[in-house]
């Protein structure tokens, strides 16, 4: 990919419109129907798909939360080690629900119970036959 692909692609994951992105990488095209269809063209590119999707993984890392940041901050809350934006303490309350989010997370308590083994069925016919 050259340097004028890369920063169409850029600017496509900014703004998610093609021909704005293609004008904007290619300030000589003055056109609409002409960036639209280059632009069209450029999103084609299976180099240019693979480094939108690359670098939109990328931003999605930093964005989402991983299982591991959820599971260590909840262990936070809980242990008491997060204070509020006035800087107090996590409150107790606060602290139970993080607790039990964690316990429904390892299964440390549940309602149903998980039963499994083979069960044989028997069908007794007991109804008289009429004659």
């Amino acid at each position: 990919m050259n340097a004028k692909q890369i920063a169409f692609a850029d600017y496509y994951i900014e703004t998610a419109n093609g021909a704005e992105s293609y004008k904007r990488a290619y300030p000589s095209c003055k056109s609409d129907a002409t960036a639209r269809t280059n632009a069209s063209k450029l999103l084609t590119n299976p180099n240019i798909q693979n480094y939108i999707k690359e670098r939109m993984e990328q931003k999605d890392k930093l964005r989402i939360a991983s299982q591991d940041e959820v599971l260590s901050y909840l262990t936070q809350v809980m242990r008491g080690e997060v204070q509020d934006q006035l800087g107090f303490e996590t409150s107790v309350r606060d602290r139970n629900n993080a607790a039990e989010l964690l316990g429904k997370r390892y299964a440390l308590w549940t309602e149903k119970k998980e039963l499994t083994g083979n069960l044989g069925v028997t069908i007794v016919n007991d109804i008289p036959r009429s004659k």
